[in-house]
């Protein structure tokens, strides 16, 4: 499997396995979104590097046609002053540096077609990485309202206990208010209709019946005193005569 078959396995998997864990998605998803930018700067890096050396050997190979025209310059001069010698020995050199070229030629063709296609598969990369994060944020928003219900649903729980102790509390003052008005209501009705007066003056002359009656206990309790006193002087006199 290459590089991008790797980071591709990779982020299925990694997505499947967040999809299906059930510790704070949102924090997990965030740490695999940034793993997977890692990966793309590691690819990116890895470009840069493939470029870095399609130029360096692009420059050595403009040195090689610059050598290749001095000797061929060379050999043509030492042609005109009779030095077939020189010129063999110019031409064995310019044709060393064609045969490098044409190698170097063949190696600089070879990493630009790994360079283009490592810029396709980088672009194709960043695709699926926007992909997931598209995917991750709509998870999160996900998350965080079915949390957010989960927190509602957890109040409403524990304050249904809560409602109905309220509920009897309203039940009991409501009972105790309508006492209240039904007692007023009768007392202003009873005021109106001057049956409350009666009622008091009933209770004034009650209580002055008592008293009386108290009062004349008290009396007939002193005269049977004062009528026993008399009746034991009378009976002492009469013996004192005799």
């Amino acid at each position: 499997m290459g590089l991008f078959g790797r980071i591709s396995f990779f982020i299925r998997s990694k997505l499947n396995a967040l999809l299906n864990r059930a510790s704070d998605p949102a924090s997990e998803l965030d740490y695999s979104y940034e793993q997977l930018r890692d990966e793309l700067q590691k690819v990116t890096r890895g470009i840069a590097d493939v470029t870095t050396q399609k130029k360096r050997l692009e420059i050595h190979r403009r040195r090689l046609r610059e050598n290749v025209e001095k000797h061929d310059g060379q050999a043509r001069s030492a042609l005109q002053q009779g030095r077939e010698d020189l010129a063999r020995r110019a031409l064995e050199k310019k044709q060393a540096h064609v045969t490098q070229i044409t190698e170097l030629s063949g190696q600089i063709d070879s990493l630009q077609e790994t360079q283009d296609r490592l810029v396709g598969k980088r672009a194709e990369l960043s695709s699926q990485i926007e992909q997931f994060r598209t995917r991750k944020e709509s998870m999160k928003a996900r998350y965080e309202a079915a949390e957010a219900s989960a927190r509602v649903a957890e109040a409403f729980t524990g304050v249904g206990d809560t409602m109905e102790d309220v509920s009897r509390s309203l039940e009991r003052a409501t009972e105790r208010t309508e006492q209240m008005e039904a007692r007023a209501a009768a007392l202003e009705e009873l005021e109106e209709s001057g049956a409350l007066e009666s009622v008091l003056d009933e209770g004034d002359s009650i209580d002055a019946e008592l008293d009386r009656l108290s009062n004349e206990r008290a009396v007939e309790y002193e005269l049977e005193t004062l009528r026993a006193e008399v009746e034991g002087d009378e009976e002492r006199t009469v013996e004192s005569a005799d």
